[in-house]
């Protein structure tokens, strides 16, 4: 079998170091600095993102922002990395199929509406990603190895009797991919938990398991 959380691991592990220079560099002020980013885009925005602001964040000059990130494109690709790990904390280990299929998306249910930091910030990221040809490369890696993990669970779910034979698990995992990243873009109204619940509930109509067995651990 294919180590999809592995690919995935492997992929934000690269998306994160690459772009690190020196051989002394701190892990920990490396992982403060993307940190700090992180919620400067979380509160102000890209266009409200200024590298001398991460620097005083974490108290240091921007001297050495620049030793660990030597341009603000690469401190983004370090926010990709990090907020995206965080995403990929959902994705499944242990269980039959079907428990790893509603274990990924109770998780990621629950992050939706408990860490309104990361999703605006993946928002952020989403409305980003087709002005920014490195970022869209990430993103389509990203999102091809959440499509093969949904996809594989779906289908070893249909093979072992938990679901309908009938389903479609390329054309459904493409929609649950869809219907979530849509979640998290930004809207005049706001995030609605309710709203969030609704789409996680017709999953489970689709996929043919009542909310009271799906959406629990």
């Amino acid at each position: 079998m294919v180590d999809i959380e592995g690919r995935l691991a492997y992929t934000l592990h690269q998306v994160i170091d690459e772009h690190v220079s020196g051989s002394d560099a701190r892990p920990d002020r490396r992982r403060e600095l993307v940190a700090a980013a992180f919620r400067r885009i979380a509160s102000d925005g890209f266009e409200g993102l200024r590298t001398r602001d991460v620097a005083a964040d974490v108290g240091v000059n921007i001297a050495t922002l620049h030793y660990y990130f030597p341009t603000k494109e690469a401190l983004i690709r370090g926010v990709i990395g990090y907020a995206m790990q965080r995403f990929s904390q959902t994705l499944p280990g242990e269980g039959t199929p079907i428990v790893q299929l509603r274990g990924h998306l109770y998780r990621l249910l629950q992050l939706l509406k408990e860490d309104q930091q990361l999703w605006t910030v993946l928002g952020e990221l989403v409305l980003r990603a087709p002005r920014d040809e490195e970022l869209g490369r990430i993103f389509r890696q990203s999102d091809g190895v959440w499509h093969s993990k949904l996809k594989g669970l779906i289908d070893r779910c249909v093979q072992n009797g938990a679901l309908q034979p009938m389903l479609d698990s390329d054309g459904l995992a493409g929609l649950m991919i869809v219907a979530i990243k849509g979640l998290s873009l930004p809207t005049m109204a706001g995030f609605g938990p309710e709203v969030a619940d609704q789409v996680f509930e017709q999953f489970g109509y689709l996929l043919g398991l009542p909310p009271d067995q799906f959406l629990t651990t």
